[in-house]
């Protein structure tokens, strides 16, 4: 049995490691639509910018970063504050333990306690393992945007899936 982890708050100073996890996924597949990866500095910005209103976390094994997911804002406008868009990633060899779901089902208690209702995932098809991952945390499917984005010299559907955190905001604002 795999050794256990810890789940903390992110902060700018993990971009190094986290950036190593994420690093791959960018230059070998399709699940980011990124092609080059970002800097140590512009990931850290990403973390910065996210903590102050959202949640960043980070999954550690003996002291070793090896996963962490995140929510950010989903759409610009004002209408859309309630909203967060999620994503999770692990390091490779550590899939499969349950680091993922750890992460997500604790970052759905922290944005549900931020006030946050509604939280939706985004998966670049195919990836079995993300699908299952999603829908065994509370996801389900809303959506596929056909051929939106194209890596890899081909086009790849983008799977959309919903969860709710909250019935409601916690106030109400002005509209």
């Amino acid at each position: 049995m795999p050794e256990t982890f810890v789940i903390r708050k992110a902060t700018e100073a993990d971009a190094p490691a986290l950036l190593a996890i994420y690093r791959p996924y960018v230059l070998e597949t399709a699940v980011s639509f990124e092609m080059v990866p970002p800097t140590v500095e512009e990931f850290a910005a990403r973390i910065a910018k996210v903590l102050p209103v959202w949640q960043w976390l980070v999954a550690e094994r003996a002291g070793r970063c090896i996963g962490y997911a995140y929510g950010s804002r989903h759409r610009e406008r004002p209408g859309y504050r309630w909203s967060v868009e999620v994503s999770a990633y692990v390091r490779p060899g550590h899939q499969r333990q349950g680091i993922g779901r750890t992460l997500y089902l604790q970052l759905f208690e922290e944005l549900t306690d931020k006030g946050f209702c509604h939280a939706y995932a985004g998966i670049a098809l195919p990836n079995e393992a993300s699908l299952a991952l999603h829908q065994a945390v509370g996801f389900r499917p809303i959506g596929v945007f056909p051929a939106v984005g194209r890596k890899f010299g081909r086009w790849h559907d983008v799977a959309w899936f919903h969860r709710a955190l909250r019935e409601g905001p916690p106030w109400e604002e002005p509209s």
